[in-house]
């Protein structure tokens, strides 16, 4: 019973932020009004900040788990953002505000919802504060006029896919050799 809970609390904290994210980004972004300066912030320094917390914290937190979960977190975030790159390759959308051909889905949001989900499965607590960061962080593309709405809903849908399918596995997807079920990873002995 507390599975099925937790899960209804995961999808509507996405549903919310994904529905807060569509109605604030038609208000206008004026070149240096405070929101632009926020939105500036939350893509720029705000995001590389967010994403070496979610890699990072687990190592100074979450004591004998701290490497497992600081593993799980940079390989939900690696696989998250080859897949987003190869999407980006494949789909060639315009971007809305340059002539390059790389807009869909949204880097920042991949990137931002694979650390949130990591991190709120291993914080349940805390869930709401990395959920509120990944969607601030990807309301910023769309303020900045990045992105489209949909560009970002599906970088937040590869994002926490992929984070869900990193964390099914016993020993994540590519960072494999170095997580595993008892938090001490890859074990190199010396045998003579």
């Amino acid at each position: 019973m507390h599975h099925k809970t937790s899960s209804r609390t995961r999808t509507a904290s996405l549903l919310t932020l994904a529905a807060a994210c569509v109605t604030l980004a038609a208000a206008p972004c004026f070149a240096e009004s405070p929101a632009r300066k926020a939105a500036d912030f939350a893509s720029g320094p705000g995001n590389i900040l967010f994403l070496a917390a979610g890699v990072g914290l687990p190592l100074l937190t979450d004591g004998q788990d701290g490497k497992n979960h600081a593993l799980r977190a940079a390989d939900s975030l690696l696989v998250s953002v080859i897949l987003a790159e190869g999407l980006k390759s494949l789909v060639k959308e315009k971007r809305p505000d340059a002539n390059t051909h790389d807009s869909f889905p949204s880097g920042h949001a991949t990137a931002a919802f694979a650390v949130a989900t990591v991190e709120g499965q291993m914080h349940p607590k805390q869930a709401i504060f990395w959920y509120l960061g990944a969607g601030l962080i990807s309301y910023s593309r769309v303020r900045l006029n990045r992105h489209t709405v949909g560009d970002v809903v599906a970088g937040a849908a590869l994002g926490y896919g992929t984070a869900r399918l990193e964390l099914s596995q016993p020993h994540g997807l590519v960072l494999s050799p170095f997580i595993t079920r008892d938090g001490t990873g890859l074990q190199i002995s010396r045998g003579f």
